[in-house]
């Protein structure tokens, strides 16, 4: 009963999130249907204007960042049905097999010319509507590219001057999922090493690996924010604020792989039953927390300078757990951290370069007596080398 209590309690979170997530979509969506509809009906003299709003909600369910794109698709998608639904009119009349035929034959041509799936879709129900409503609605094709104008025109004019969201508030909700999964799954492998839970390191693994949605709900949200600072000349001075996360999106989508591989190597140190230095699990640690600071100077505009400290930190700690000794998926283990730093460094807005020579550097300073080459410290561990093929 506990359990389903707390299922209860985070499926409510969730959906309580998403309602949030979308509010703006979806006043923006009310408003553009309305606009639309009221411009087609009292300015065009449109009767039944009831493509406009359709071709305005159309554009706005567009992904985040497509909405231009979006809008082209849907004057192109009705440009090709009405092509064919009145040619084949036309010649052949209306009916049950000519609807058949005007529908596959406009998603055939439109999949032939190398459409995308909007135009494709668009373009077989624009032929529909022109074969069933044509024997009741005469001079229906006008209307409907207007309508498609309008529509779609009127849901870009509403995203970008009358309701813009705010591009950086956009971006700080989607990466928060994103970033948070990746915090949470490393303190729990950090925790899992120190208690040499197994169980708990592979579920850490296997939430981790189901990243793909939040990764794609942050990609997408950059690409949004960047359509909306280019449309919107309200956001316009935002531009500048968009660099980091747009800069960010790569080294962090990098560093979710990293620790998927980090986590992996986690479980089998511990199935090995491996040496497992007491550095290594706040070294992972030092990672979780270096993400949850890169989200919140983000968040705030802070240059992240906090972040940056605890990545090397991370490395410094895994250094040391290195130089106490570790078996070979520990080696593993210390490398991700090293990787796994050098991303989150990258970004934070430094170049990968100069965050490989720092990640170096925090390595070998608690590992290396001051004076003493390495090469020649006694007692220095080498990394494991694979077995000869063959």
């Amino acid at each position: 009963m506990e359990e389903l209590r707390h299922r209860s309690r985070a499926t409510l979170h969730d959906r309580l999130h998403r309602v949030r997530m979308a509010m703006g979509l979806a006043l923006q969506a009310g408003v553009a249907a309305a606009l639309s509809w009221i411009f087609a009906h009292e300015v065009l003299n449109n009767p039944q204007p009831v493509f406009a709003p359709i071709s305005a909600v159309g554009t706005l369910a567009a992904s985040v960042g497509q909405r231009l794109r979006r809008t082209v698709e849907l004057i192109v998608g009705v440009a090709v049905g009405v092509f064919l639904g009145d040619l084949l009119i036309y010649f052949l009349g209306t009916g049950g097999w000519q609807l058949g035929l005007v529908v596959t034959s406009a998603i055939l041509l439109t999949i032939f010319f190398g459409a995308s799936v909007a135009i494709v879709i668009q373009a077989a129900a624009t032929a529909v509507l022109i074969v069933t409503l044509t024997p009741s609605t005469q001079n229906l094709e006008i209307p409907r590219f207007v309508d498609a104008f309008v529509g779609g025109g009127i849901a870009l004019l509403v995203t970008a001057v009358l309701l813009p969201l705010n591009p950086l508030r956009v971006l700080n909700r989607a990466a928060r999922p994103a970033l948070d999964l990746l915090a949470g799954q490393l303190d729990i492998t950090a925790e899992a090493l120190r208690n040499r839970d197994h169980d708990s390191a592979q579920r850490a693994l296997e939430r981790l690996r189901e990243n793909k949605e939040e990764l794609a709900a942050f990609t997408e949200a950059i690409e949004g924010a960047k359509e909306t600072s280019n449309l919107s000349p309200a956001r316009w001075h935002r531009r500048s604020e968009l660099t980091h996360y747009a800069e960010a999106a790569d080294p962090i989508d990098r560093s979710m792989r990293n620790s998927g591989t980090l986590i992996r190597r986690a479980v089998t140190m511990i199935e090995d039953e491996e040496p497992v230095p007491e550095p290594l699990p706040d070294a992972v640690a030092h990672l979780a927390e270096s993400v949850r600071l890169l989200r919140h100077e983000f968040a705030v505009g802070e240059e992240p300078e906090k972040a940056r400290e605890r990545s090397l930190r991370a490395v410094s700690e895994a250094g040391r757990a290195y130089g106490e000794g570790v078996g070979f998926s520990g080696s593993v283990v210390v490398a991700q951290v090293r990787t796994t730093a050098s991303d989150l460094l990258v970004a934070s807005g430094i170049d990968q370069q100069e965050a490989n020579r720092l990640v170096r550097k925090s390595f070998g300073d608690l590992e290396k007596p001051a004076g003493e080459p390495a090469a020649e410290r006694e007692g220095t561990r080498k990394p494991p080398t694979a077995p000869p093929i063959g």
